[in-house]
C-alpha cells in the first residue's frame, strides 16, 4: 500500500489521482517529551481490514493495522522495509514518521457490517504495534474494539504496549460475545538489552504485569517470546530467567521465535550491532549469511530449550481466572502452550 492508496476522497476534494504527499496529508508534531522529534501524518484510509497474502505462513487471514511506522523503535523490527513503500526509509523514518489512519474505527465498523464480510478472525498488532505511544493520543483502538465487540467478531491482539490495559473494559465485554485472545511480546527480560534494542517500549516486566492483569480479568493472554537474540539473550541462564518470569505472569501460552533479519531490518540491526556490540558482527554475518533466518539447527535447539523450560515452569497450566468460554473455541489466531516457529514466523 503506497501513499496513492491512502488518498483523501470525497465530494469537493482534489483529484484522487494525485498522491497523498503531493496533496498534503494533515501533518502534526507534538512538543511533548514522548513525541519529540516525531511527525504524524493523519490520513483517511480507503479500507482498514486487510487480507494477508496467501503465501504468508501465519495463522490468520485478516488484519487491522491503524498505524504505519512505530515509536517503539525496536531495532530489529521486521516491518521496517514496509516504510520504503511510502518513500520513507526503513531506519530513522520508521521510528519517527508515523502514518495514522484517523478513520480506522469508522471503517472497521462499516466493513464488519458489510454483507460480504464472513465474520473471519481479525489479528491486530501483526505489522506495527497498535498500542504504540501514538495510540495514547489518537485512541483508535477503542473504536476498533467496540466495532469488533458489537459485531461479535473474533479477534486477537499482539502488543508490547501496556496501554492495552486502558481498553480492558472493551476486551472483557468482547470476550462475553466472541473469541478474544491477546499476546504480549516479551523476547527477554534483560534490562540492558531492552534499553538498547527496544528503547521506546515499556519495561518487559511491566508487559508481563499487563499479561497477568489481562488473564486475571478473563482475557486470555500468552507471550510471544520474540525475538530471541543470538549471543545476547539466548544463553541457557537467560532463557530460563525469561521463561520463569513468563510462567509467573500466568501466560496461557508461549511462542518462542528466534530473530530474523529481513531487508530493511537487517541493515538497521547490523548498524546498531556494529556500534553497541562490534565483536558480534562477524558471528551474525556467519549465522545469517544465507538469508533472513538463522540455520534451522540453531532455531530447533533454542525452541527445544524453551519447550523444556516451559514444561518445567508450568507455562500454559494456568487459565484466565474469570474465563468466560469453557472450553474456548479454537480460532485461526489460537496457539498451543508452546508454538512452533512456523506458526508465527512472520510476526
Amino acid at each position: 500500500m503506497r501513499w496513492d492508496n491512502l488518498r483523501l476522497t470525497g465530494p469537493g476534494q482534489a483529484d484522487p489521482a494525485v498522491p497523498l504527499f503531493a496533496r498534503g496529508a494533515v501533518t502534526r508534531t507534538f512538543d511533548t517529551p514522548e513525541f519529540r522529534g516525531m511527525t504524524f501524518y493523519e490520513v483517511q484510509a480507503r479500507s482498514v481490514i486487510n487480507r494477508v497474502p496467501g503465501a504468508s505462513r501465519v495463522p490468520f487471514e485478516y488484519t487491522i493495522n491503524p498505524y504505519r511506522g512505530c515509536g517503539h523503535r525496536c531495532v530489529y523490527c521486521f516491518a521496517r522495509k514496509t516504510h520504503e513503500y511510502l518513500d520513507l526509509d526503513a531506519g530513522a523514518d520508521f521510528d519517527s514518521q508515523i502514518v495514522v489512519k484517523v478513520n480506522a474505527a469508522e471503517l472497521a465498523r462499516k466493513e464488519l457490517a458489510a454483507a460480504r464480510w464472513g465474520g473471519h478472525h481479525v489479528a491486530m498488532g501483526t505489522n506495527v504495534d497498535c498500542y504504540q505511544r501514538a495510540e495514547g493520543r489518537y485512541r483508535l483502538m477503542r473504536g476498533i474494539l467496540a466495532a469488533l465487540r458489537d459485531a461479535a467478531n473474533p479477534f486477537s491482539v499482539l502488543t508490547k504496549g501496556t496501554l492495552i490495559l486502558r481498553d480492558l473494559d472493551l476486551l472483557t465485554e468482547a470476550a462475553e460475545v466472541t473469541d478474544v485472545s491477546t499476546s504480549m511480546s516479551v523476547g527477554f527480560v534483560d534490562e540492558a538489552v531492552w534499553r538498547g534494542a527496544e528503547p521506546g517500549t515499556p519495561n518487559p516486566r511491566r508487559r508481563l504485569e499487563a499479561c497477568a492483569t489481562l488473564n486475571d480479568n478473563g482475557v486470555a493472554c500468552g507471550v510471544l517470546m520474540a525475538p530471541i537474540l543470538p549471543y545476547l539473550t539466548d544463553s541457557p541462564a537467560q532463557l530460563e530467567r525469561t521463561v520463569k518470569e513468563i510462567a509467573e505472569a500466568g501466560a496461557t501460552h508461549i511462542a518462542p521465535i528466534v530473530l530474523h533479519l529481513r531487508p530493511g531490518a537487517r541493515e538497521w540491526w547490523l548498524s546498531w550491532l556494529g556500534r553497541e556490540h562490534p565483536r558480534l558482527v562477524p558471528r551474525y554475518l556467519e549465522l545469517y549469511g544465507r538469508g533472513a533466518y538463522a540455520p534451522a539447527s540453531y532455531q530447533d535447539r533454542v525452541v527445544a530449550q524453551v519447550k523444556e523450560l516451559a514444561r518445567r515452569h508450568g507455562v500454559g497450566r494456568a487459565t484466565p481466572a474469570m474465563a468466560r468460554r469453557v472450553p474456548p473455541r479454537r480460532t485461526p489466531g489460537a496457539v498451543p502452550a508452546v508454538a512452533e516457529p512456523e506458526q508465527l514466523r512472520l510476526l
